[in-house]
């Protein structure tokens, strides 16, 4: 059966590797399945054809057979689980690589688009000024924790795993404020999950797509 997923038309990234789809190209690299993508505009995105697929009308939707799947958490669960490669064999070790991804989506992930909201969203409000200090010290503290918790290894937990795929792809969010290059440990840990030759195929793929093309806005 055909692994069909869909992606941004144009990246509001302009192809840099932050959009969500990234996450799922990376997986899919991972396990070494071969997919179609399925280009959609914002417009279509918003259409019955696409909602139907994913009720929130956001990207990326997974179709396989009679099963569709949206939400880049579930998506490269189901992969990691269906496939060697991202997961673990021993069950106690699988248990914290999902922990992991959990952790990257709701634990590590908020706190940085908090920060998006705040520096785009929020900034011709008059508090402003005064939130965005705040919503930068939440992201040192989170990454402070990271850090220690990661501390000189190489992976999250033994080898690489999804979760490191995930933590990696939220972390990535960071690079254009300069706030991850304050922790060392970390800015290495995700120039590591980019060295990966699967992130680099993937990364090469929704490049191809983007480039040359301004994003919208």
């Amino acid at each position: 059966m055909t692994i069909t997923m869909t992606a941004f038309e144009r990246s509001p990234d302009g192809g840099k590797g932050l959009a969500r789809d990234t996450r799922v190209r990376w997986a899919l690299e991972e396990v070494a399945q071969p997919y179609e993508v399925r280009l959609v505009s914002f417009r279509a995105m918003k259409e019955p054809a696409h909602l139907a697929l994913h009720p929130f009308g956001q990207i990326p939707t997974y179709e396989e057979g009679d099963l569709t799947l949206f939400e880049t958490g579930a998506i490269v669960l189901h992969l990691a689980e269906r496939h060697a490669g991202l997961l673990p064999d021993d069950a106690n070790a699988r248990a914290r690589a999902i922990t992991w991804m959990f952790a990257a989506l709701n634990t590590v992930e908020p706190v940085i688009l908090d920060l998006v909201t705040a520096r785009i969203l929020e900034r011709d409000k008059s508090w402003s000024k005064e939130r965005l200090p705040l919503v930068v010290d939440r992201i040192r503290d989170r990454l402070g924790q990271l850090a220690a918790r990661l501390g000189d290894a190489e992976w999250l937990d033994g080898g690489f795993s999804a979760g490191d795929l995930m933590m990696v792809s939220v972390l990535l969010r960071l690079r254009p404020s300069g706030i991850l290059d304050e922790f060392p440990s970390l800015a290495a840990y995700v120039a590591r999950g980019e060295a990966r030759p699967a992130y680099k195929r993937a990364f090469a793929a929704q490049w191809a797509v983007n480039a040359g093309r301004p994003s919208p806005g």
